[in-house]
């Protein structure tokens, strides 16, 4: 509570019965005092959501994402008793690069703001000056930052294994942030929009498993309506993308064209996660 002396108040009477004024400077005085402060805007609100986020997640999920990368790099090991090289062997290495993305971005997001909502921790966030969005973005930018170290190591374990050159690894500089949004987006709906936490924690595991069967096994080994299943898969544009690098003469066209789709899904399932917290907030 604040408390606001007497001289500031408007029409107050001073010590000798006489009258301060009209009040109009008066109350200019109590709106400084007992006034809120502005809304924050929403890059320096994103900022500080995702530095917390960040810090709150290297502490955190430093496990998770060993175990993430384990998986990946096993999956490969197994794969490689099968496929000998050639695209199979591209998709293998840019599915199972990808997959540490959908399982922190999507897996562990959808879990955790599963449990912000089943908690209340939504409250807190409800009481602060910082516009939906940048909660949103904040933490989807943490968990997919967060997924960095281990899609590096997957991509150039894979390129060892099935002897793939090393030269255009440097794509995942555009396929990590924009696949990360994708799946990011996509757990974050999961988390808000599901009514239990466990339920957030299904949904996100069978979009893991989803990214893994859809992901990494070669897509000409698909049945036709799964292939078709596939391609509504936010990852799959960022796995197409990455395995074309692998050829010898990449058609950088439709690797653009590829991350473009992925952009595109990525602002469109942010958005979904924007409006999912909004509604989740209010209730």
């Amino acid at each position: 509570m604040s408390v606001v002396p007497a001289e500031v108040l408007p029409g107050a009477a001073r010590a000798d019965g006489s009258w301060s004024g009209d009040g109009t400077d008066a109350e200019d005085g109590v709106r400084a005092v007992a006034g809120l402060g502005p809304r924050a805007r929403l890059w320096p609100a994103l900022a500080a959501v995702y530095r917390a986020q960040l810090s709150r997640a290297r502490v955190a999920r430093i496990p998770l994402l060993f175990v993430a990368t384990f998986q990946s790099v096993g999956i490969m090991v197994l794969m490689r008793g099968v496929v000998d090289g050639g695209d199979e062997a591209h998709a293998v290495v840019a599915g199972s690069s990808v997959l540490v993305v959908a399982f922190v971005a999507l897996n562990l997001l959808a879990q955790y703001f599963g449990q912000l909502r089943a908690s209340g921790g939504l409250d807190h966030y409800a009481t602060l000056p910082v516009p939906p969005a940048a909660v949103v973005l904040g933490a989807a930018a943490a968990y997919a930052s967060f997924t960095v170290p281990g899609t590096l190591v997957t991509a150039v374990v894979g390129c060892m294994l099935f002897g793939l050159p090393l030269t255009h690894l440097w794509i995942l500089i555009a396929v990590i942030p924009l696949a990360g949004a994708a799946l990011a987006g996509l757990g974050a709906a999961l988390g808000l929009l599901a009514p239990r936490p466990e339920l957030a924690t299904l949904l996100g595991q069978l979009g893991m498993s989803a990214a893994l069967l859809l992901g990494v096994l070669p897509p000409d080994r698909l049945p036709t309506v799964v292939q078709y299943a596939r391609d509504l898969l936010p990852s799959t544009y960022g796995v197409e993308a990455f395995a074309l690098t692998f050829g010898a003469d990449p058609d950088w066209a439709v690797v653009l064209l590829d991350l473009a789709v992925c952009a595109g899904v990525g602002v469109a399932s942010l958005a979904v996660a924007t409006w999912a917290y909004r509604r989740a907030a209010v209730r």
